[in-house]
């Protein structure tokens, strides 16, 4: 139960921190976003360090800088993705892509479900689309380039979790600060290489660092509850996350929520009832 709550705080963590992320790319190239999320990411694990300790093992590090390379394309992506729109109809895209393959990966290595869960796991995925879902030709419908990008960032999403998960499990919070720590460096390589093509419109600061503070705690949230529960229930619990980003470009953007959302919703309650009993 302890790891399911720590998923749904994981997941409220990401929606909120994936809407100021598309927000912020809105205003500037996505780049110049990532390159004040990422580090203002950073600074949150390295104050956690004192409080929840950290240690940097060989595989500790393997598999943190694996993250780390994995979140740089994330964020780029998912950022881009979300610019593009609508975020209504990509935000799901994205979180099925980022659950499957966490799904698969904690199957795979022996975890079992009981009766509960073998319902409940299909649920959430049926959730996951659902409650973020656009509704016919009242609905913007995406180009098939944010198409491939929203694919991209859920696989992007989904590896940055599964490395995480494989790190030692009394490392701490060493794997995400080894994580971002590359992250930000191969985002400000990346920026500087392509700085004539960034163009000249200033980030929003403020937005971007909100966005890589909730990353971090999502992350945080994350890892915590794949410690203490399976990764099976957790990736799908987590990759609920488009709730948050529904939510909030309904309350900000205007964006219309439809009956299949809220079916959505429901179903989500629905599911993560189920998973509380597995």
């Amino acid at each position: 139960m302890f790891a399911l709550l720590l998923a749904l705080g994981s997941s409220l963590a990401y929606g909120c921190a994936d809407f100021l992320g598309g927000l912020g790319a809105r205003k500037a190239h996505v780049l110049r976003t990532v390159m004040i999320a990422s580090p203002a990411s950073l600074t949150v694990e390295l104050l956690l360090w004192p409080v929840l300790g950290a240690s940097f093992a060989p595989a500790t590090l393997a598999w943190g800088a694996a993250s780390g390379v994995a979140s740089a394309a994330a964020f780029a992506l998912l950022y881009k993705t979300l610019a593009i729109g609508p975020m209504n109809v990509l935000s799901p895209v994205t979180a099925l892509v980022s659950a499957m393959l966490p799904v698969g990966v904690g199957l795979v290595q022996g975890e079992h479900l009981g009766p509960a869960g073998l319902l409940g796991l299909p649920l959430a995925l049926a959730a996951v689309v659902l409650v973020s879902a656009g509704h016919g030709a009242k609905t913007a419908r995406p180009s098939r380039t944010a198409l491939l990008l929203a694919f991209g960032a859920g696989a992007a999403i989904a590896l940055q979790l599964v490395f995480l998960h494989q790190a030692p499990s009394d490392s701490g919070v060493g794997p995400l600060i080894v994580a971002r720590a590359v992250s930000s460096a191969v985002t400000l390589a990346v920026a500087g290489m392509m700085f004539r093509r960034l163009g000249a419109e200033k980030p929003a600061y403020g937005i971007s660092a909100a966005a890589g503070v909730l990353d971090s705690i999502a992350n945080l949230l994350f890892l915590l509850a794949a410690r203490s529960g399976d990764l099976a229930v957790v990736a799908v619990i987590t990759a609920l996350y488009p709730a948050g980003t529904v939510l909030l470009a309904r309350s900000v953007l205007s964006e219309r929520i439809h009956r299949g959302q809220l079916i959505g919703l429901g179903t989500a309650a629905v599911a993560v009832s189920l998973l509380a009993l597995t």
